[in-house]
Formats: C-alpha cells, structure tokens, sequence
C-alpha cells in the first residue's frame, strides 16, 4: 500500500488589516527616505570646506592643504551619494509596498534601513514583520487563497 504525500497548507488570504499596514508602511518609507536624503546633505559644509581648501582660497597655496582639501571632497562626496542612494532605495520600496511588487527588494530594503537608527530600524523592523506573514507574501505573488 503506498502513501500519498502530504496536501500543501493553504495559503493564508491577505486581510483589510494586511492592506492597511502595507500602505501605512508605503507612507511612513517615504518619510524616512525623505529623513535621510536631509541627513546625508549635512556633509555639504565639509564638501564646501574642501572646495576652498582646494583652490587656495582658504589656505593660499599650502600643498598640505590642497591634500586635506581633497580628503574633504572625497569622503563628503561618498557620504552624500550614499545616503542619497539609500534614500532612493528606500522610496523605491515604499512604492513597491503601495503596489505589492517585488517582494524581495522591499524585504532587502527594510534590512538595510535598520541601519539608520532610530526611525529607519523601527520602520525595517515593523517591515520585516509584516512582508513575512503568509498572506503578505501571497498577495505580492499575485495569489489568493482557495
């Protein structure tokens, strides 16, 4: 006598409550890429800082300072694209959540934005929690429960 195996579990269906905190998260990932696009632009001040350095008008024509000058512009430079591009990742998922696209992406997304204390980690916390339901995933997958 042979066995069959076991039916797969139901996939769970996505409920208005699901749907609510899906947009409530779209809303407030918006916020904090807003939050951190701001945070990354305080470096402007040492870019600007560097910009006088390097062309003597801070420091005349010291070769020391031409070096700090440059020191200035590569890591403000570095700062600032970065912070601009989690920035963008982060409102890119904040879209995907409001459309239940790409699953993946926002749940790489809400990990990294754990790193950006205190709001970020509470927001990829609370991301995290609710992309890893069964019924979440089932209504980014396209699929509803029988």
């Amino acid at each position: 006598m042979t066995t069959l195996p076991p039916l797969p579990a139901p996939v769970a269906a996505a409920t208005a409550e699901d749907l609510s905190q899906l947009r409530l998260l779209a809303v407030f990932h918006y916020v904090v890429a807003g939050l951190t696009a701001l945070f990354s632009l305080i470096p402007t001040l040492h870019l600007a800082l560097g910009i006088a350095m390097v062309t003597g008008a801070m420091a005349g024509d010291d070769p020391d300072a031409r070096f700090a000058g440059w020191f200035f512009i590569a890591f403000a430079s570095v700062f600032i694209l970065c912070g601009l591009a989690l920035a963008t990742a982060i409102a890119i998922a904040g879209r995907n959540l409001q459309r239940q696209r790409r699953h993946t992406y926002c749940l790489v997304v809400a990990g990294l934005s754990c790193m950006l204390m205190p709001f970020g980690t509470v927001l990829g916390v609370f991301t995290l929690i609710v992309l890893l339901r069964p019924g979440v995933k089932a209504l980014f997958e396209g699929t509803t429960a029988p």
